[in-house]
């Protein structure tokens, strides 16, 4: 973990070089260490990056030893406290002449910090560490032959990894495979995969300890091959070692030779020589990359007699080499399995393994500790039948679930299996996923929030011409793919929106986090405060998730260095004037609070890039807003109402003076319009996302001019000033193709025909409509967008009759049609609508009988209906159509 410390600070170091920051003229003039500083943080950066080095070099060779592991913390500390002078030293460069004001306000927040450091005290303290990473460095001639540091892995970490994979003697037996017989059909399916005689590849993927293994494992013995292997390849597998395990197994019963004394080459051709003329089955077992697969495929030979390979993996990148129809994603088990599950480990002997009542909470506490998780469930199930069946053993058990994983010899493998994913995460990962340990348990983390929080701390490099964004986005995809997180929710095109961290997996990645110093989570609900005053998180970020007051003892006077500050629904009414003094600060979440009015001194928030006030009280910027030239997302809007009766749903930000000088904005939600800021919205380009309002007939041609030169928009939303203004945007044209569209307002004649919609509608994934009252039905229009995946109108036709014909809206997953107040007739033809999902229907007061068509819609997951028609409910009731997943609200 101290290698995605170091990474951090190398990154930041390399930021300030390559701004400038570091040329800063008048450090020739001064004395000494001063003059040194340049120079000096160069040579650090270097020092660091071989230490960096060194340390992944060790964490590939494995050691056990207390001696390194202390080490590491000092190297750790060492580039936490190089983090906070590098931040120091941009900023007292960057603005020598600081204004400081007083700690006002509720001290609930923050308290006063230190003065900032000058740039004597900077090279003193930047001089000791110098000299500190000498120390370190030298420290190593002595503790090397501790750790076996060389270019043969240590023999007994192997052992050890060998020992905690899964299908060794800690995993899940066979007579355990609750819950999960749809794998097990599916695995059964892809083997036999008809008549096929052609090589086939299954792969099954999940989180470790989730029972892939197990589960392949019954399925290999009960199948019938000529010959067959299991192969276990692991992070540290030896090629040479795979062909030699793989030739025992199948040639069980031909020529003996010795291994021993074969080659590389001699030992592929052998091993190809004898599955080129058996129909085989090989389980490669716990595959992590997809190269260390490719290393293997070459002696899998296609013969043509219906030979099957089965993967198991815990990425989905390996899971990708599968054949279509043959990736199998091997889910935590439901509550109503893992509860069974779990009561035949913990009540073995007791008839039908009913649980004590008096022991019920207590062991559906533990076993919701499990997440599903087979292995965990099997192990503690295990554990708890050795146990007295008393309540007070069973409480302290509960309570001190975690600790057990940790200490306890008969279940830390559980822990080790777990652990070992954390462990090969890629530098670049690691602090990525321990952040997300931070939000609450089976808390819904946003897609867009965190990643605005990992390039606020700084965890996401840049990487070529991409966005930082992009980049976080491929972060966050790359931990969903290792089974680190769970996603909780994609959009109707497949992206991301919300992911989960599983609750073991959690609370293992808590216990990693304090034991590394970087971060620490509370509760004072119960009025007692146990806070670890060194985590690296709490001088960094502050992240609340209840909606009372936060405790003024969270904060040391090194809060001065805080990056992240999300006070999002709590119930503050003002922001004291001294938040100013965070000089650090780049991310300011106030969602759903009382704030009505910013303080003049958030200007002086150089750093921030992140301005979040959604459904708050506040619209308007303080003057001088323009100075904040790092910012990149602001969200300042309040809902006002959801009525179908009401065009203003919203109240928008006011537009400030030189809001068009933020060249770094990327997005903007939502503004009210002026024609200023129209004609100056063409300098914001790098927007990719745009939300306006109050437009008016008149602003529509500058606007259609300004739209077209931002080559980055991604999600545009405009608004008219009223129900009754017409948008004219027949002009309208983007060099960049949108993904969302949302219009509210009437339309001008031939905006449908648009250079938008003919030239750009390929790329459209999600139009919205709000009060257009066509007259003519907008949807043959639309069915001409062939990857729309949703559609949204309301308010939009004012005719009776709506049809879907056959071939229409194939890729179309949620539609929602509100508040038609003629329409009397819905028919969905046969073709139409094939992947439809979900479906909205509110306010259609005219319609008096359920949709035609809808019933034969296969994939239909939810349908919804909501402010009907009376005869519409009755009819419904008489209807065939028990099948649907009908629902009213």
């Amino acid at each position: 973990m101290a290698e995605a410390a170091l990474l951090v600070v190398t990154a930041k170091i390399g930021i300030a070089v390559a701004q400038g920051t570091l040329s800063y003229t008048g450090l020739a003039k001064k004395a000494g260490y001063v003059a040194e500083l340049p120079s000096n943080m160069r040579v650090i950066k270097n020092d660091l990056e071989l230490i960096r080095a060194f340390l992944k070099d060790i964490g590939r060779k494995g050691w056990t030893d207390r001696v390194p592991e202390i080490w590491i913390g000092q190297a750790r500390r060492l580039a936490y406290e190089m983090e906070d002078i590098v931040d120091q030293f941009i900023y007292v460069v960057g603005k020598h002449h600081h204004e400081a004001s007083c700690w006002g306000y509720v001290k609930k927040i923050v308290k006063k910090p230190k003065s900032l450091l000058t740039l004597d005290e900077i090279a003193t303290a930047l001089n000791m560490i110098n000299r500190e990473l000498i120390q370190l460095k030298q420290n190593t001639d002595w503790f090397q032959p501790i750790i076996g540091v060389s270019d043969v892995p240590a023999t007994i970490y192997d052992v050890q990894h060998e020992r905690y994979l899964p299908g060794h003697d800690y995993s899940i037996s066979d007579d355990n495979l609750v819950g999960l017989e749809e794998s097990k059909k599916a695995l059964m399916k892809s083997l036999k995969m008809g008549n096929c005689s052609e090589l086939q590849i299954t792969a099954l993927w999940g989180m470790g300890g989730i029972g892939k293994s197990t589960l392949v494992s019954h399925v290999f013995e009960a199948s019938k091959f000529e010959c067959k292997a299991w192969v276990s390849v692991s992070q540290s597998y030896k090629i040479d070692d795979i062909w030699i395990s793989m030739l025992k197994e199948i040639n069980k019963d031909g020529e003996e030779f010795d291994t021993k004394k074969m080659g590389s080459t001699q030992l592929t051709d052998k091993v190809k020589e004898i599955l080129g003329t058996k129909r085989y089955l090989i389980v490669l077992d716990d595959v992590w990359t997809a190269k260390d697969f490719f290393n293997i495929k070459h002696v899998l030979v296609d013969n043509g007699m219906r030979s099957r390979v089965i993967i198991t993996t815990r990425t989905e990148e390996v899971a990708s080499v599968a054949h279509d129809g043959c990736k199998i994603k091997v889910e935590p088990l439901e509550k109503k399995d893992a509860w069974l599950l779990f009561r035949r480990k913990a009540f073995p002997t007791i008839e039908k393994h009913i649980c004590p009542g008096e022991l019920h909470e207590y062991a559906h506490s533990i076993m919701e500790k499990c997440g599903g998780l087979p292995l965990a469930l099997v192990t503690i199930g295990s554990i708890l039948s050795l146990k007295a069946k008393i309540v007070s053993e069973w409480r302290l058990f509960r309570d001190q679930v975690i600790s057990e994983l940790h200490n306890n010899d008969n279940i830390s493998h559980v822990e080790k299996i777990l652990n070992l994913s954390y462990r090969y995460l890629p530098d670049y990962l690691k602090n990525c996923f321990l952040y997300c340990a931070m939000f609450p348990e089976d808390h819904m983390i946003h897609r867009k929030r965190l990643i605005r929080m990992w390039i606020a701390e700084g965890f996401i490099e840049q990487v070529g011409a991409c966005s930082l964004e992009d980049v976080a986005e491929g972060y966050l995809l790359e931990l969903v793919q290792r089974s680190m997180l769970h996603v909780v929710k994609r959009n109707s095109f497949n992206r991301i929106k919300c992911v989960r961290m599983h609750d073991l997996v959690r609370e293992l990645a808590i216990f990693q986090s304090k034991r590394e110093s970087f971060s620490t989570t509370y509760d004072d609900s119960n009025g007692v405060m146990q806070v670890e005053m060194d985590s690296r998180r709490l001088l960094r970020t502050l992240i609340t998730f209840s909606t009372s007051k936060a405790s003024s003892s969270l904060f040391p006077s090194e809060s001065k260095y805080l990056a992240v500050l999300e006070l999002s629904g709590l119930p503050i009414e003002t922001i004291p004037n001294s938040i100013g003094e965070l000089f650090n600060l780049r991310y300011l979440g106030l969602d759903d609070t009382k704030v009505k009015v910013l303080p003049n001194s958030v200007t002086n928030l150089h750093n921030l890039e992140t301005l979040s006030l959604q459904d708050a009280d506040c619209l308007k910027c303080p003057r001088g807003s323009q100075k904040l030239k790092r910012l990149r997302n602001i969200l300042m809007f309040k809902w006002i109402s959801n009525s179908p009766l009401t065009f203003e749903s919203y109240e928008s930000m006011e537009m400030f003076d030189g809001l068009w000088n933020l060249k770094e904005l990327r997005t903007l939600d939502a503004i009210h319009a002026s024609d200023v800021f129209i004609a100056k919205l063409v300098n914001l380009s790098q927007l990719r996302t745009l939300a306006i309002t109050g437009i008016r007939s008149i602003h529509c041609a500058q606007l259609c001019h300004s739209l077209s030169k931002l080559h980055h928009l991604s999600l545009l939303e405009i608004r008219a000033i009223n129900k009754d203004e017409v948008l004219q945007l027949e002009t309208l044209t983007l060099s960049n193709c949108l993904k969302k569209l949302s219009l509210a307002g009437r339309f001008s004649e031939g905006t449908f025909e648009s250079p938008f919609f003919s030239d750009n509608g390929d790329a459209l994934h999600k139009i919205l409509l709000n009060w257009s009252q066509l007259v003519e039905n907008p949807l043959p229009r639309f069915c001409e967008l062939k990857i729309l995946t949703e559609i949204q109108l309301r308010r939009a036709y004012t005719g009776q009759e709506v049809n879907f014909h056959p071939g229409w809206f194939p890729a179309v997953k949620n539609i929602s049609l509100e508040d038609f107040p003629h329409v009397n007739q819905i028919c969905i033809h046969e073709g139409a609508l094939i992947n439809l999902e979900e479906v909205e229907i509110t306010g259609l007061v005219e319609l008096r009988d359920i949709p035609t068509g809808l019933e034969h819609l296969k994939s239909l997951k939810e349908v919804w209906f909501s402010r009907m028609h009376p005869d519409f409910v009755r009819n419904l009731q008489t209807a065939q159509v028990e099948h649907l997943p009908i629902k009213f609200y």
